[in-house]
C-alpha cells in the first residue's frame, strides 16, 4: 500500500508543480506591466488568478497526462526507467514553455494580446522577428530564460526524485483505480462537465481588458490556437449573409461621393506615398499629441491638406500595407499578405496606377521578404523595388535595415535623375520600429523605451523634413501630390488606457505637393486606410469600385465612419460615437455616444463580411 501511496501522492505532486508554474507567470506577467497592474484594483487583480485558475488547471491537466501514464507503466517496466522518462519529459517541457513565456511577456507591449499562432507566421524568418528586440532585452530575455528554466528544473527534480524513489511496481489491483484518475484528467482538461469545452471567454470577467489578457494561460493559449482551424468556418458570423451586407451597404452609399470642391489642380499628377512606421497619433502636437516629436510635420501640416480624425485599419505594418494599398480590411488572426494565394486576387492601388500609364516603384530599406511583402509588391504590378540588400550594410541599424536618413537620401537621389512621369513612388520607412536604433542625436534620450521611440521618431522626422525641402526645388513638384500617412498606430508613448483602444489606432496624414488646388486645409471627417485608395481614384477620375471597402475621404457625411480590427474584436467611430467590441466574451467593452446601437451593428457586419471575403478567397 506504501507504492500506491506514494504514486498517489506522485500524481497529486506533479499536477501542483504545474498550479504552482502557472501562478508564477501569471505573477510574472503582472510584475513586469506593473503600471497597468496598478490600473487594477486589489479586488481586480487577485481575481486574474481566480478566473485564470481554469485555464491553469486545464493546461497542467495536459502536461500531466503523459507522466500519468507513464506511472501505469511502472507496473511492468523498472520504475527506475520510467523516473528518467518523466525527469526529461518535464525539463524539455519547462525549457520550451519558459521561452514562450520570455516571448509572451515581450510581445505583449506590441501586440497587445497573449501569444498565439501569429508567433508561427515569424518562425521562417527568425533574424527578423527578433530584429524587434534590442541586444539588451535579449540578453536579459536570455538571462531570464536560463535563470527560470534552471530553478524549475531543479524543483521538478527535487520533487519527483523523492515521490518516485519509493513508488515500486505495485499491486495489479491498484492499476484500475491509478488508470481512472488518469483517463478523469480530461474533465479538467475541458474545463468539466459541461457541454462546451472551456475557451477565453470563461476567464474574461472584467471591463477592463489587461485584467481579462491576465487571467489568460499563456502556454494555453498558444496551444489552443494552434488546434484552431479558422479557415473552415466564419466565427463573427452574427447576420446572414444579406442582412449583413444591406447593413454595409446602408451606411457606405451615402459616403461614396466627395463633396467637395476639386482637390488638386492637374488631372493625372504624379503621386509619393511615405509610409510612415508606427507612427501615433499621439505624439503628432497638431492631433491633440506631445508637441515636440514631429516638429517638421507640425510645420508642413501648414502647407496642405491634413487630415485629423485619420485611422489604421490594423496594427501591424503586414495589416497596414494591404489596408493602404488594397483598401482591403486585415483579419484578427491571419494576415492576407502573408498568403500569396489569397493576396493576389486583391484589388491593387499600384497596378491601377500602372493601368492609367503610371510608371511605378517602391522603396524600403529592409527585407522586402518579411512578411511575403515581396510577393505581395510583385502581385500588385511593381517591377521596380529597391530593397535593404541594396545598401552597405554599415549604414543598417543592428537588425532591421538601412537608416532612415541613408534610404531617403537613395529615394531623394533617385528622383533627382530625369523622371519618366506620371509616376506613383512608395516609400516605407522603418527607423522608428523596435529597437528604435540610429546614429544621430537621441533627442529624448535613450533611457527609457518611451524615450527612444521618441527620438526614433523625431529622427525620422527630420529625415522627411529634409526631403520635402530638398523634394520643392525639383522640376516635378509642381505636378506632384505627396502623401505622409502611417502604416499602424503604436502603444507607446503611453500605456493608459487598454491596449485596443480608438487612440492606439487613430495616425496622422497628410497630403502636400504643387498638385494641390489647396493649402492649410483641415479635413476632420473620420476614416481610414481603407479608404485611400478608393479616394485616390476617385480623385483621378477612375473607377475605384474594385476597392469595395472604401469611402470618399472628402465626403463631409456626418456619417462617415473608420472600423479597425485587432484580435478577436474590432472598433468603430463616427462623429457620434465608439464602439469596441470583443468576440471572446461577446460584449462591447466601451460604448460612448449617441450612435452605439448603429455602430454595434454595423461592425459586426463588416467584420463577418470582411472575413467571408478572406475565407472565400482562393
Amino acid at each position: 500500500m506504501k507504492g500506491f501511496k506514494n504514486k498517489l501522492l506522485f500524481f497529486l505532486s506533479y499536477f501542483l508543480l504545474w498550479i504552482g508554474y502557472f501562478v508564477f507567470s501569471r505573477t510574472i506577467f503582472l510584475l513586469f506591466y506593473y503600471d497597468k497592474t496598478l490600473e487594477l484594483d486589489l479586488e481586480t487583480t487577485l481575481k486574474t488568478f481566480l478566473y485564470g485558475f481554469r485555464l491553469d488547471l486545464s493546461f497542467a491537466s495536459y502536461l500531466s497526462v503523459i507522466p500519468f501514464f507513464l506511472i501505469l507503466f511502472s507496473f511492468f517496466i523498472k520504475p527506475v526507467k520510467i523516473h528518467k522518462t518523466i525527469k526529461w519529459y518535464s525539463y524539455l517541457l519547462l525549457i520550451f514553455i519558459n521561452l514562450l513565456l520570455i516571448i509572451d511577456v515581450g510581445l505583449y507591449q506590441t501586440w497587445g494580446v497573449r501569444i498565439d499562432r501569429t508567433l508561427l507566421a515569424y518562425i521562417n524568418t527568425p533574424e527578423l522577428m527578433l530584429a524587434s528586440v534590442s541586444a539588451f532585452k535579449m540578453i536579459t530575455g536570455s538571462v531570464v530564460w536560463v535563470v527560470i528554466s534552471i530553478v524549475f528544473i531543479k524543483l521538478f527534480k527535487s520533487v519527483i526524485s523523492k515521490r518516485m524513489v519509493a513508488i515500486g511496481n505495485g499491486s495489479w489491483f491498484q492499476l484500475p483505480v491509478l488508470f481512472f484518475i488518469t483517463i478523469a484528467l480530461i474533465i479538467p482538461i475541458r474545463g468539466g462537465l459541461q457541454l462546451i469545452p472551456i475557451n477565453q471567454s470563461n476567464v474574461y470577467f472584467s471591463n477592463k481588458m489587461f485584467a481579462n489578457h491576465a487571467a489568460i494561460n499563456f502556454v494555453w493559449n498558444f496551444s489552443n490556437t494552434l488546434s484552431f482551424k479558422i479557415e473552415d468556418e466564419n466565427p463573427y458570423k452574427m447576420f446572414d449573409d444579406l442582412t449583413a451586407q444591406k447593413i454595409i451597404d446602408k451606411n457606405r452609399a451615402p459616403l461614396l461621393i466627395a463633396t467637395n470642391d476639386s482637390i488638386l489642380n492637374t488631372q493625372k499628377p504624379n503621386v509619393i506615398l511615405l509610409i510612415w512606421e508606427g507612427l501615433t497619433a499621439k505624439v503628432v502636437g497638431p492631433l491633440g499629441g506631445e508637441k515636440e516629436v514631429t516638429e517638421n510635420l507640425n510645420k508642413l501640416v501648414k502647407e496642405g491638406i491634413f487630415f485629423t480624425n485619420f485611422y489604421a485599419n490594423g496594427d501591424r505594418t503586414d495589416k497596414g500595407i494591404p489596408s493602404i494599398l488594397s483598401g482591403y480590411y486585415p483579419q484578427p488572426i491571419r494576415k492576407i499578405m502573408r498568403m500569396p494565394n489569397k493576396s493576389r486576387s486583391l484589388p491593387m492601388l499600384p497596378q491601377k496606377m500602372i493601368d492609367l500609364g503610371y510608371e511605378t516603384s517602391f522603396y524600403y530599406g529592409g527585407d522586402t521578404n518579411f512578411g511575403n511583402m515581396n510577393t505581395y509588391l510583385r502581385n500588385a504590378g511593381i517591377s521596380n523595388i529597391i530593397e535593404g540588400s541594396e545598401f552597405d550594410k554599415k549604414d543598417w541599424n543592428s537588425k532591421w535595415g538601412v537608416h532612415d536618413h541613408v534610404f531617403m537620401e537613395r529615394f531623394t537621389k533617385d528622383l533627382s535623375q530625369p523622371q519618366i512621369e506620371p509616376f506613383f513612388k512608395i516609400a516605407l520607412t522603418l527607423s522608428s520600429h523596435e529597437p528604435y536604433e540610429f546614429p544621430q542625436t537621441f533627442k529624448f534620450g535613450r533611457d527609457t523605451e518611451v524615450n527612444k521611440f521618441r527620438s526614433s521618431h523625431a529622427y525620422t522626422d527630420k529625415v522627411i523634413g529634409e526631403f520635402i525641402k530638398k523634394a520643392k526645388t525639383q522640376s516635378w513638384w509642381e505636378n506632384t501630390l505627396i502623401i505622409i500617412v502611417a502604416d499602424h498606430g503604436h502603444g507607446l508613448p503611453e500605456r493608459k488606457g487598454y491596449f485596443n483602444a480608438p487612440s492606439r489606432f487613430k495616425i496622422p496624414m497628410l497630403w502636400l505637393g504643387g498638385a494641390l488646388a489647396k493649402r492649410d486645409t483641415i479635413v476632420s471627417t473620420i476614416s481610414a486606410q481603407t479608404d485611400l485608395s478608393f479616394t485616390l481614384l476617385q480623385i483621378l477620375n477612375q473607377d475605384p469600385s474594385d476597392f469595395k471597402w472604401g469611402k470618399n475621404i472628402f465626403n463631409n457625411s456626418e456619417s462617415q465612419y473608420a472600423h479597425y480590427i485587432f484580435n478577436k474584436g474590432f472598433g468603430i467611430i463616427d462623429k457620434n460615437g465608439i464602439y469596441v467590441y470583443d468576440f471572446i466574451s461577446n460584449k462591447a467593452f466601451e460604448e460612448k455616444g449617441t450612435s452605439t446601437k448603429k455602430l454595434d451593428s454595423l461592425g459586426k457586419a463588416i467584420s463577418q463580411n470582411s472575413y467571408q471575403d478572406f475565407l472565400d478567397r482562393k
